[in-house]
């Protein structure tokens, strides 16, 4: 339960990254909509990482949670956002997943 725990925390920071790059390209009332969101995703994410650490080790729970949180925002970048989908960021962004399957198959 406690990896769910974590997956879900990971995917609330993909959540809040996207929150917060709308909130660039939106205005008024719509902008503080997409900044709820963010505040909301944020809190979740947290919450649901602080739950995942009661039980499973921070030196594992912090890097998978900033690692789902950086390949997801890459990917909402290149998907949502018309970022760059060249050859050394995905590459980058395959090493950084290969280090924490790593970690997992370590510990």
């Amino acid at each position: 339960m406690n990896w769910i725990f974590l997956i879900l925390a990971g995917l609330m920071e993909v959540a809040f990254t996207f929150c917060l790059g709308k909130t660039k390209i939106t205005v008024g009332a719509q902008c503080l909509w997409w900044w709820g969101g963010f505040l909301a995703a944020l809190s979740l994410s947290m919450f649901l990482m602080a739950k995942a650490a009661e039980k499973l080790p921070i030196g594992t729970v912090y890097p998978v949670w900033t690692g789902i949180g950086a390949v997801g925002a890459v990917l909402v970048g290149i998907i949502f956002f018309n970022e760059p989908a060249n050859f050394w960021r995905i590459f980058f962004i395959t090493t950084l997943i290969l280090s924490i399957v790593g970690l997992k198959v370590v510990g």
